[in-house]
């Protein structure tokens, strides 16, 4: 998918949604694989996700939203995925099957890596 098509894509307007085209048009890199998956299926994975981000309290952005939009979508989409430039999130796309619409948009912050520790050995 060229980067000006999923441009257009995010601009839905609801906040991971901006704030993945703000990422994409600062320099991050994206991916739209090919195939599609069950948006059933993935529904109750990131609902998983969901459960897990709030018991570890991992910040994220529209994971609900996403997982309530996947559920009622019940048809197959493609998966795309945003890292900022810095990598500090990762945006999750829910493509329509033809590439023509967001179904769904989701950031999770990634985990800032600790001091270096010293071997024990």
């Amino acid at each position: 998918m060229e980067r000006a098509q999923l441009e257009r894509l995010l601009g839905g307007g609801d906040d991971p949604s901006l704030a993945a085209l703000s990422a994409l048009r600062a320099g991050a890199s994206y991916v739209v694989w090919d195939g599609t998956t069950s948006s059933e299926s993935l529904a109750k994975i990131y609902g998983r996700r969901l459960r897990h981000t709030l018991r570890r309290g991992i910040e994220t952005s529209g994971l609900a939203r996403a997982v309530h939009c996947l559920d009622l979508y019940g048809r197959p989409v493609r998966l795309g995925q945003i890292k900022t430039a810095d990598g500090s999130w990762i945006f999750m796309l829910f493509v329509d099957e033809d590439g023509r619409s967001l179904v769904a948009c989701t950031g999770v912050r990634q985990a800032q890596p600790g001091p270096a520790r010293p071997n024990d050995c």
